[in-house]
């Protein structure tokens, strides 16, 4: 197939010398805006760092350079669900490719699923079962496609019924089988099977141009990587996406920024509409210099809480947090409102349970729990009983910000507490002394001793930098100074290597990550069965990175594992599950990872909002953003 001609194809083509190569590199990092009509583009900063392999299309091989959040996965492909992490345009659910939700048999062992018709790839092929059997079939006889370990494990046999109707016969039980084709940020994508049925190395193929099922095909591409214009399809609407409305904008541009400080530069000067991320100081700056640039929320603290849970993670292997009224002790030593302002400059949103703050949660989980964790005892392990949990906390954190951001600061309480949190752990040193001596730890002088007579120190794994970073440092100063010796450590691979291998003893990291929009745990919770926790030294295999086993964690697990994933149980489950880590505290929950997503309205309405319309989230990375080009509008200029 013909690949696409680069628009800078021809600042390319003839440069010699190592300077010239040089300049060509300087000038493809923007794309030709001049080039596009500017009340016609939306220019959207993708977080990816250039493509290591521009060319190439092919997001179902793992490990071959091609980009995803250059607007492939946004804007071309497509599959069967999307969850977005937020409310929804009418719902959080989609039924994308398919007319409705799954259907299993009664003890989910196949699955069936009706497909739109009507549905055209790019090139005027008709979408059809076929290519959804295809998909399946092919990564699962080609191992190194991105998804094909899940459907080898989980698929017997695929077939069309029909030309619209697919079945699953599954190898096991398995009530969560559709989340492998449900987008929260990405999923298993359809292969369009005319296509790739005649490539003899599926591996090698670079797919270039893409022929998607999503409203934009290829226009041109950067051949550094840096940026990627796409156009909207003559026949969007016969793309599932139609179904809630056309997508406003006839080019959309994708573009790497890796400079926290040129993507500000870039909106400031009206050449960016959609900002994925900046530092909390940036994001300070921007909408100071640009009366048209906001965040998620109105005003402070303006970042989007992501469905992620930033955390202390204990590894409970490791004997020092085996017992839980030490973990319990370490929790009650931090002060939230200190790691709030040392890490995100107060504009955190904090948790004090296990669950994010983000999506519907707070109305699934945060708001209904607060009587219970108003009301929670917590046992000091010598006779006596505190009430722990401080619903001011975010109020508090409010107050401090006040002074310094004045009327960008909500001052309605419900907005407060969406904003900043609904309350966490009041410090209370005096609890934490008793719970250490009920474990039979001792102090001498400001230094606490374990039972074994060994001091009470350790490491803290955090990030290199950005908030985690200081959300890790700030966690081990509040420990060292009530004389538990704990190091910070910069840890490069704390995801590849040091939380897999268990070789750490604290971190400061995440093995939460829910589907947000949905009070349904699946996303991560099975990965916590004891089943899958590795023995010490080996590598764990899913998220349980704390390695905590728990019987009543299997319960609930295992459960799960049989209830639908609508049905109303699941929300029953999820707080039984809150309960249990509350009064275990296997990890200490702080806060959302909230992310200082920004968007321009000199160009562009419409976007999703926190107080009015939350609709989707606004990181630009995430697949489900396409559900945003449907709904917004032109303004016309500046």
């Amino acid at each position: 197939m013909k690949h696409l001609l680069t628009l800078a194809a021809a600042a390319v083509i003839g440069l010699g010398g190592g300077a010239s190569a040089v300049l060509a590199q300087e000038e493809a990092v923007a794309p030709p805006i001049t080039d596009f009509p500017r009340e016609q583009t939306l220019i959207i900063h993708n977080p990816e760092q250039p493509a290591t392999n521009p060319p190439n299309f092919n997001i179902w091989v793992a490990g071959n350079g091609a980009a995803w959040s250059n607007g492939l996965h946004q804007l071309v492909m497509d599959t069967l669900w999307f969850i977005d992490p937020d409310a929804g345009i009418d719902g959080a659910l989609y039924n994308q490719l398919a007319t409705d939700v799954w259907q299993y048999n009664e003890d989910f062992t196949a699955m069936t699923v009706s497909l739109r018709e009507g549905i055209y790839w790019s090139d005027g092929e008709e979408f059809t079962a076929d290519d959804v059997v295809f998909t399946v079939e092919t990564q699962m006889a080609t191992p190194g496609m991105v998804w094909s370990a899940p459907f080898t494990e989980n698929v017997a046999s695929v077939e069309a019924v029909d030309d619209y109707t697919v079945k699953f016969n599954l190898s096991q039980p398995n009530s969560r089988f559709h989340a492998i084709f449900s987008v929260r940020w990405n999923a298993a994508w359809i292969m369009p099977e005319h296509i790739f049925s005649e490539v003899d190395d599926v591996l090698a193929y670079q797919f270039n141009p893409p022929v998607g099922l999503g409203p934009y095909t290829l226009h041109s591409f950067d051949p550094n990587g840096y940026w990627y214009v796409w156009e909207k399809r003559e026949d969007w609407d016969r793309t599932a996406l139609a179904q809630w409305g056309e997508p406003a904008p006839q080019y959309i541009i994708y573009r790497s920024i890796p400079s926290t400080d040129n993507r500000l530069i870039e909106m400031v000067n009206g050449d960016l509409d959609m900002i994925h991320d900046l530092t909390p100081e940036g994001m300070f700056s921007l909408v100071e210099q640009r009366d048209t640039a906001r965040g998620w929320f109105p005003g402070f603290p303006y970042a989007h809480p992501d469905p992620t849970l930033p955390m202390v993670i204990f590894n409970t292997q490791n004997e020092m947090f085996q017992d839980k009224r030490v973990r319990w002790a370490l929790a009650l030593m931090l002060d939230a409102r200190a790691i709030s302002m040392a890490s995100y400059r107060g504009a955190a949103t904090l948790s004090a349970i296990a669950i994010p703050p983000t999506g519907t949660h707070p109305d699934d989980y945060h708001i209904p729990m607060q009587e219970w964790l108003e009301g929670y005892e917590l046992d000091l392990g010598n006779g006596e009983t505190i009430t722990p949990y401080d619903p001011t906390i975010g109020l508090q954190v409010a107050d401090m910000v006040r002074p310094q951001f004045g009327d960008e600061v909500p001052t309605d309480e419900a907005a407060i507490r969406r904003a900043f949190g609904y309350g966490w752990w009041g410090q209370n040193i005096e609890a934490a002394t008793t719970l250490l001596e009920s474990a039979g730890f001792t102090k001498q002088g400001n230094t606490w001793m374990q039972p074994n007579g060994e001091p009470f120190e350790f490491t803290i794994n955090t990030f290199t930098e950005g908030v985690i970073n200081r959300f890790g440092t700030i966690v081990a100063q509040q420990w060292s100074q009530q004389g538990v010796q704990v190091t910070a450590l910069a840890d490069p691979q704390i995801y590849s290597a040091s939380l897999p291998l268990g070789d750490y003893e604290a971190a400061t990291a995440w093995s939460i990550e829910t589907w947000g929009g949905d009070p349904d745990l699946s996303f991560f919770l099975d990965s916590w069965h004891s089943d899958y926790v590795a023995e010490p030294g080996e590598r764990q295999p899913a998220r349980n990175w704390q390695r905590w086993t728990n019987a009543d964690l299997d319960r609930i697990i295992e459960e799960v594992r049989v209830t639908e994933f609508t049905d109303p149980r699941n929300l029953e489950l999820g707080q039984e599950f809150v309960k249990l880590m509350v009064e275990e505290m296997p990890v200490i929950p702080v806060m959302s990872f909230n992310v200082f997503s920004v968007y321009d309205t000199a160009y562009w309405t419409g976007f999703p909002t926190a107080e009015e319309n939350p609709y989707a989230n606004i990181v630009t990375n995430w697949s489900n953003s396409k559900y945003i080009f449907t709904q917004l509008e032109p303004t016309g200029g500046m």
